[in-house]
């Protein structure tokens, strides 16, 4: 299982802090990752994460790390059950919509069909979003762990977060623990 590739990219998300990770995943073998995944959602289940696979292609499995409990809660908010309603998705389960996302990701051919709607499940403000989504590069105040049109100060503050618990963890697993004992249960 590629530790150390997961704890570089989904840090926040195994320590609770965003309700989501999307993370490309060399696998030559389509077997083998779905014996890591199985193994993942062994240790992650119980922590209240799971890992589903959204698409294999070209050797690389793209992998979705994500806590259903956190998506819930956020598609709980108006504003983003309208958004992603237009979309098709299914507010009412987080894993009726992951289902749904894999879905629109698997139907796209290139990069430029991809769902932009992602960055919901990935935890960015609707404001960014949608600020991609209509402008793309225009209008945009800075660019992070997503590219940022709305409040940039208060972004700027999560990825400070971001970076520094991804530090914290990478340290923590050099020095012996596991990616089981880093995984926090529940979330934000």
């Amino acid at each position: 299982m590629p530790e150390r590739v997961l704890i570089e990219n989904c840090s926040p998300t195994l320590a609770g802090m965003k309700p989501a990770n999307l993370i490309s995943l060399a696998y030559q073998e389509p077997e083998k990752a779905r014996e890591d995944i199985r193994e993942m959602n062994r240790i992650f289940v119980r922590k209240g994460l799971r890992a589903v696979p959204l698409n294999f292609r070209r050797g690389h499995v793209l992998l979705y790390l994500y806590r259903p409990e956190i998506l819930n809660r956020r598609f709980l908010d108006v504003r983003i059950r309208a958004f992603l309603e237009g979309f098709g998705y299914d507010c009412s389960d987080a894993d009726r919509c992951v289902a749904r996302l894999g879905e629109r990701i698997r139907a796209g051919k290139n990069k430029e069909e991809f769902p932009h709607e992602i960055g919901i499940f990935l935890g960015y403000p609707l404001e960014d979003v949608e600020g991609f989504i209509q402008h793309k590069e225009e209008g945009c105040k800075c660019i992070g762990f997503w590219r940022v049109y709305g409040d940039e100060e208060r972004a700027r503050k999560v990825f400070r977060n971001y970076q520094s618990c991804t530090a914290a963890y990478l340290r923590s697993w050099e020095m012996g623990k596991s990616l089981e004992q880093l995984t926090v249960a529940g979330g934000v």
